[in-house]
């Protein structure tokens, strides 16, 4: 009985082989390709996303007699002799069983002589990370002068752990972990190769499962096949990975978008009979409001996720509002579920809470035209507040409105000491922060050769010689003259830019709450309803 694990019988020989990485396989195609190897590589990652495969091909390629397209062949004596682990000229290496300076020293002194088979010796390096100091400085002699018929491939988990002077020796390499999509897809044909039969939402629990890692996703699937004996559902996966399927908790996000309490409390009775992690259950649901936040805001973010229409369907139902809301309060409830009398009760009532502090839907009476600008409008408590309350001394709805800047008029004008516009020309220069030092100056005169501006003692500390230079820079480009800038440190006689915005949204403020208290609405609404404004959440248009 010599079965041989997925995960082994299944490692990819050859680049084509190898699922994602596609930025490292490009790049060691292209080194292939120009001849231009390195010659020491790092492979970073976590466990199980091929750091070791892609160093053993690679070791193949650079000896391969007759290399395919740039990736080995797998039919030549080098090519079938890697494969069965009995190649002279590959020597790995498990650092972690290796730290001392001596195995570090014995291992190199082979290295001056050459190749037993192949055109390299190849050093592969596993978990470098894991050797002494004294180690990595009797490798980083050989890394820095190595023969020229040596390549050194070293690979990591914490490539931080690694000294800077080996780091700085080598061509870095770091590879991502795999999406469940990807994990997915090879699990499907892995099973479809060794003609066993597969449900594929016991895929896609098993490719979540795994983390990123195509390693640990094919220890699991080996583990299904057992559990299953010989298939892969979706029953025995949920058991033999201690969680609840997926369906239960897109049935609660539906009965959620549409507020219905009673179907929410059957669910989770429903679920209750399978005796469920229920702290797994609301991490679950806070993962699918996560992606589901994510196609609100930008709907192509989510192409690869193997529940893309389910997540799709949910954000069309649910509004932004409610999934920023219920993430908060379920991301609180975790907490809470250990503090609860039973997982249970402590579930059912983050769900409730999500129902009760769910944003009423107000409508104002047909007759009542709408509010002319954003408003916030909030029901009555049992304390009295003042309304409207005191912002400002125009902000009290008076009887006749007080006479305020008209919305086209709000702007305030610099005064003209030249005619260059000085607030116009702050607003188009190009670098934030030479605007930033700008808009305290005040123009006091410009021609063709010079520009003289005044800066208030309270900035002083922003004048510096490489503040001027690049602000004389940016004038010179923005008006196309080679004009020489001074600045002179004084009290100012005129507003700077940077007053005038400030000036001009205070305005824009101003009237936007007093628009909001003399409308029609919000004043039925306080007369009516004993509605307040929260003059905090008005903002200008």
């Amino acid at each position: 009985m010599n079965y041989q694990v997925l995960a082994r019988k299944w490692r990819p020989h050859n680049f084509n082989e190898v699922v994602g990485q596609t930025h490292v396989i490009t790049s060691l195609t292209n080194a292939l390709k120009h001849q231009r190897l390195h010659q020491a590589y790092l492979f970073t990652g976590t466990r199980g996303v091929g750091k070791t495969t892609l160093a053993r091909i690679l070791a193949k390629a650079i000896n391969c007699e007759n290399l395919q397209n740039f990736n080995p062949c797998g039919h030549c004596a080098i090519c079938i002799a890697v494969d069965e682990g009995r190649f002279l000229d590959l020597i790995e290496v498990d650092a972690a069983s290796r730290t001392k300076v001596e195995d570090t020293r014995d291992l190199l002194d082979n290295a001056q002589y050459a190749p037993n088979q192949g055109r390299y010796k190849v050093y592969l390096i596993d978990e470098v990370h894991m050797l002494s100091g004294h180690s990595f400085n009797a490798l980083l002699k050989t890394l820095e002068e190595p023969p020229p018929h040596v390549k050194f491939l070293l690979a990591t988990t914490d490539p931080h752990k690694i000294p800077v002077t080996v780091l700085s020796r080598c061509l870095q390499l770091n590879l991502k972990r795999l999406l469940p999509s990807e994990i997915f897809t090879q699990m499907g044909f892995i099973l479809t190769q060794e003609n066993i039969e597969f449900e594929p939402g016991a895929l896609k629990l098993l490719s979540r499962a795994a983390d990123g890692s195509m390693r640990d996703g094919l220890s699991l699937l080996d583990q299904a096949i057992v559990f299953g004996n010989g298939r892969v559902n979706n029953d025995d996966v949920h058991a033999m990975l201690g969680s609840i399927a997926k369906q239960p908790v897109e049935a609660i996000l539906y009965a959620l978008a549409k507020a219905d309490a009673p179907a929410i409390l059957d669910h989770i009775d429903e679920l209750s009979q399978l005796s469920p992690d229920f702290t797994d259950l609301l991490q679950q649901l806070l993962q699918f409001l996560h992606r589901i936040a994510l196609v609100q805001h930008v709907p192509t973010t989510l192409t690869h996720d193997l529940d893309v229409d389910v997540v799709a369907a949910l954000a069309k139902q649910l509004s932004p509002e409610d999934v920023q809301l219920y993430y908060q309060i379920g991301l609180l409830g975790q907490k809470e579920l250990d503090l609860s009398p039973d997982p249970r009760s402590g579930f059912e009532m983050v769900m409730l809470r999500m129902l009760t502090f769910r944003p009423a839907k107000i409508s104002a009476p047909a007759n009542i035209p709408p509010a002319a600008n954003a408003i916030a409008i909030a029901p009555a408590v049992t304390e009295q507040i003042p309304s409207p309350p005191t912002i400002a001394p125009t902000l009290q709805p008076p009887s006749s409105p007080p006479q305020l800047i008209a919305p086209q008029e709000t702007a305030v004008h610099p005064v003209a000491l030249h005619p260059q516009n000085w607030e116009s020309m702050v607003a188009n220069l190009k670098s934030g922060m030479t605007k930033q030092f700008a808009s305290r100056c005040v123009l006091e005169h410009l021609d063709d050769t010079q520009c003289k501006l005044s800066l208030d003692p309270e900035f002083q500390s922003l004048l510096d010689d490489d503040s001027m230079d690049k602000l004389e820079k940016s004038l010179r480009e923005l008006l196309a003259k080679p004009i020489k800038l001074s600045i002179e440190v004084k009290t100012l006689g005129a507003h700077t830019p940077a007053q005038l915005i400030t000036q001009a949204q205070d305005n824009r403020q101003q009237e936007a709450v007093q628009a909001i208290y003399e409308d029609r609405s919000i004043i039925y609404f306080q007369d009516n309803f004993d509605a307040h404004v929260l003059p905090e959440t008005i903002h200008p248009l």
